[in-house]
């Protein structure tokens, strides 16, 4: 990097910075910005006359909005050294024994949120300060106050700061985006930026409509006596602040790595987002000791987990035909490597979204991977077009059989049942684990079946004989048989099963399971007012059943002719208790299985419900409960804690 390289780059840092911070609107992905902050970093050290004042490298942390009144903080905020493998783990931890041998080291996660730093005075929360430079923040205490798991009074009554990030869970996220969409508004792109602009809203309204959660990782200015950070910490949860998933003492690199590791792995299971591990000396002597270069502590580091956002370029956009006939859009991206693994797909939902995201071919896009999900795409860098990006048009014709399109609200169906993606991907379906459970017809065999002529549809099936399978190419004796056997099996199955397998759109396994006990056998004669009786059955589930049943009629009873599934035992009626006929909703962390606690409640006769309406009688919580308990209280209906239902079940 030459001198105008440098000062490009400083300014693109700054532009970067100012979308992130400002208008949390982020145009680059963490990685991005990281690999070029460390460039100029490097040249920086090799040319400190070159310096320049506005260089990111000489500012702690976030941009201050210009909103919200400025506030120092008592003590400074500071940022972290980053590291990203365990190389960097080995140099940082050769500087930090070179410092002191004697020492070992509190480990816990790095969250994924917006910084946020509580003053208490005499056990009362007197201030709510954001990040800001390090120094100076935003003063914003009755957004604060609106965050349920922030104490406005705890039993300590010397002055202390509770540093901490402010976090929304991931389905909380997913639940503020789809309002979001309803309400024809931005979304965010993440967790992160869904914090960060939540906790900085000038209204406290909208704020505490966002449930928020704070998560300490340190104390500023403090008279606390502990002579180790866990120790100190173990006090801080003591106070009514939330624990971290995972937490531990270590000893050194291998300890710190398996741990690092171990929460690497289970990161996915988390509510909140995570992007790393921080590791901390844990004796607060040597903490002390050790002290702080210009920017970070020496005595604490950021042990960054591989990147899951990426910028890829759009290089098509294909169209899948699912078993219900729906057309899906499916972009095809530059293959790119994402924690391990290299992605060459990424979901578009419907074109809606295209239309709403604005997301062409040949676009530069950022995808996010999550756990095992196909990736999608959350960010189009429309800064980076050159004019050569392609608008995607809406289908009209089948892009398998050709046949012509039908557009149902935001879904795009092709209605043509002979249709070869319907026939093979509904077979699928019908086999799998949650339906019949045909073991050894996977993609490949029904495939191979399909284009041999032997099935078109479902039923053909059970037409299959040793005869016609060794026929086909890769079959021998032992394979033929037990395929035919396992089809076999599938005869005398529970009726849900079969209802589930015909892969009706918006009839799941709980709907199934609803109407065969409803209806049991005679499910298909069954009529609009009486499925509407069902509760959980809506007009648009009834609608999509009735179609599908007049469409395919003949070929259901046939099935239900050739299978013979069993009707589901008719339940007992429970004897009087509080729930019987009652409308129970569970929310929040329990002392068992919510579906244990649900198979209890059934039983005694409670309809449970996954919504929280004006007809729910009561909604059961635990620990972390959320939306749906603050809407029970803002309705009215009765709540119930784990022990108070368990007293009214005795």
């Amino acid at each position: 990097m030459n001198k105008e390289e440098y000062i490009n780059a400083v300014e693109t840092l700054n532009l970067w910075a100012y979308h992130y911070y400002v208008l949390d609107d982020p145009i680059m992905t963490d990685e991005g910005y990281d690999k070029l902050y460390h460039k100029v970093v490097e040249y920086e050290e090799a040319h400190p006359e070159d310096i320049l004042k506005n260089s990111p490298t000489q500012r702690v942390g976030d941009v201050i909005s210009e909103g919200f009144t400025k506030e120092p903080h008592l003590s400074r905020m500071w940022s972290l050294e980053d590291i990203f493998d365990a190389d960097g783990l080995q140099k940082w931890l050769e500087k930090t024994y070179r410092l002191d041998k004697n020492v070992t080291f509190y480990c816990e996660p790095k969250y994924d949120g917006a910084s946020l730093n509580l003053i208490y005075e005499n056990g009362e929360l007197l201030k709510g300060i954001t990040r800001g430079d390090g120094t100076v923040g935003e003063l914003i205490t009755p957004n604060v106050k609106t965050i349920r798991s922030i104490p406005l009074t705890i039993e300590h009554k010397k002055r202390i700061e509770i540093r901490g990030e402010v976090v929304i869970f991931k389905d909380e996220f997913e639940k503020i985006n789809a309002q979001r969409l309803k309400a024809g508004e931005q979304l965010f792109a993440n967790p992160r930026n869904a914090a960060a602009g939540s906790l900085r809203q000038l209204d406290p309204s909208i704020t505490a409509t966002r449930n928020l959660v704070f998560l300490p990782y340190g104390v500023g200015v403090n008279e606390l006596s502990h002579k180790l950070l866990s120790e100190k910490m173990s006090y801080i949860y003591q106070l009514g602040f939330r624990e971290p998933p995972l937490r531990r003492i270590t000893k050194g690199f291998d300890e710190i790595e398996a741990i690092y590791e171990q929460m690497k792995e289970e990161r996915e299971s988390y509510p909140m987002m995570l992007d790393g591990m921080v590791v901390k000396v844990n004796e607060i002597a040597a903490q002390i000791d050790m002290g702080y270069t210009v920017k970070v502590p020496r005595w604490a580091v950021a042990y960054k987990f591989p990147a899951v956002e990426k910028i890829t370029t759009v290089k098509d956009i294909v169209l899948q035909v699912g078993r219900t006939g729906v057309v899906t859009p499916v972009a095809i991206v530059e293959p790119t490597e994402i924690d391990g693994v290299i992605v060459e797909r990424a979901t578009l939902h419907n074109f809606d979204e295209i239309d709403r995201k604005d997301i062409r071919i040949f676009d530069k896009v950022i995808i996010l991977r999550s756990g095992d999900v196909i990736p999608k795409i959350i960010k189009v860098l429309t800064q980076e077009r050159t004019g050569n990006e392609v608008k995607v048009a809406r289908p009209k014709n089948c892009p398998v059989c050709g046949s012509e399109l039908l557009q149902e609200e935001v879904l795009i169906k092709c209605q043509n049942l002979r249709c070869e993606a319907r026939v093979v991907n509904s077979i699928i379906y019908f086999a799998s684990k949650q339906c019949l459970n045909i073991d050894g017809l996977g993609v490949k065999i029904v495939e191979q079946l399909f284009s041999a002529g032997l099935v078109k549809s479902v039923l053909d099936l059970f037409d299959l004989n040793k005869e016609k399978l060794l026929a086909l190419e890769g079959f021998k004796e032992k394979k033929a048989t037990n395929l035919l056997q396992a089809i076999q099996s599938a005869k005398g199955c529970e009726l849900w099963r079969l209802i589930n397998s015909l892969g009706i759109e918006h009839i799941g396994e709980v709907a199934s399971k609803m109407i065969a006990q409803r209806f049991g056998l005679n499910f298909v004669n069954a009529v609009k007012e009486e499925l509407l009786e069902i509760e959980g059955i809506g007009e648009e589930m009834a609608e999509s059943f009735l179609e599908f049943l007049r469409v395919n009629h003949e070929t259901v009873s046939k099935l239900v002719e050739v299978l013979q599934p069993v009707e589901p035992e008719q339940q007992e009626e429970a004897q009087e208790n509080p729930f019987k006929g009652k409308t129970v909703v569970l929310t929040g962390t329990m002392s068992e299985s919510r579906g244990k606690i649900k198979e209890k409640l059934e039983a005694l006769g409670a309809k449970v419900s996954g919504s929280v309406s004006k007809k729910t009688d009561f909604v059961i919580y635990g620990e972390d409960a959320g939306s749906k308990y603050d809407k029970a209280v803002s309705l009215g209906v009765a709540t119930l804690n784990e022990e108070e239902m368990q007293e009214l079940i005795q």
